[in-house]
């Protein structure tokens, strides 16, 4: 890829990029969940559930140890 390239594309990136709660993250367990939540939502409705379910199951060893019944609940209206 050539410079001029690379910094219009930096450039772009720093003027218009959203900051979204997941893009914050190292933990692939948090990158995981807004990349399934993310395939079936739209972003603005995305936002508030990601949240709600990482303060949830913030590991994915909460998530395991939780319900299906609470797992549903915090994922209902989110596609499929």
């Amino acid at each position: 890829m050539n410079d001029t390239f690379s910094m219009l594309l930096l450039a772009w990136w720093d003027a218009g990029h959203a900051d979204l709660p997941w893009r914050s993250s190292h933990d692939p367990y948090a990158i995981w969940v807004s990349e399934i939540m993310l395939q079936q939502t739209q972003i603005a409705t995305v936002i508030p559930y990601y949240e709600r379910w990482m303060s949830h199951f913030p590991t994915i060893a909460a998530l395991a140890a939780a319900s299906l019944d609470e797992v549903l609940k915090l994922w209902e209206g989110l596609g499929y």
